[in-house]
């Protein structure tokens, strides 16, 4: 499974014959996204309301990933890890990291901020080198 960060969904819904709008509906197609709940809620929050329902229907067969106690614990350690490494991420990248990583997914996004969790060893990204071939099951 992929969790798609907003960057992604925003790209793709932005222009769906984009490189990352192809590939996210191959993705969906294959059954592929999970959808962690900060995202759902910053897609939801940034669409107008006469695309709201729309969105909302979409949205609405992706298995949605919640954070639990464990994912507070892991955020902990990773800012932890970061701090002594001179970096630093917001609470929602580092909630959204932290829950797919809870969940064994890997993590696609265009921030920048995900790249250097991946260089830390917190998260596995699902990146370029990655798009010619969705990861089984």
């Amino acid at each position: 499974m992929i969790c798609a960060d907003t960057s992604v969904w925003i790209e793709a819904l932005r222009d769906r014959n984009s490189d990352e709008g192809r590939l996210l509906d191959r993705l969906l197609d294959d059954d592929q996204i999970a959808l962690p709940i900060p995202v759902r809620v910053e897609l939801l929050s940034a669409v107008s309301r006469a695309q709201e329902s729309r969105l909302r229907r979409a949205l609405s067969g992706l298995p949605v990933l919640l954070p639990t106690e464990a994912t507070w614990e892991r955020i902990d350690r990773w800012v932890r890890i970061a701090s002594a490494r001179g970096h630093r991420f917001g609470v929602g990248d580092l909630l959204i990291a932290a829950i797919a990583a809870e969940h064994g997914t890997l993590l696609w996004s265009l921030d920048s901020d995900f790249a250097r969790m991946e260089r830390l060893g917190l998260i596995q990204g699902y990146g370029a080198e990655g798009q010619d071939q969705a990861p089984a099951g």
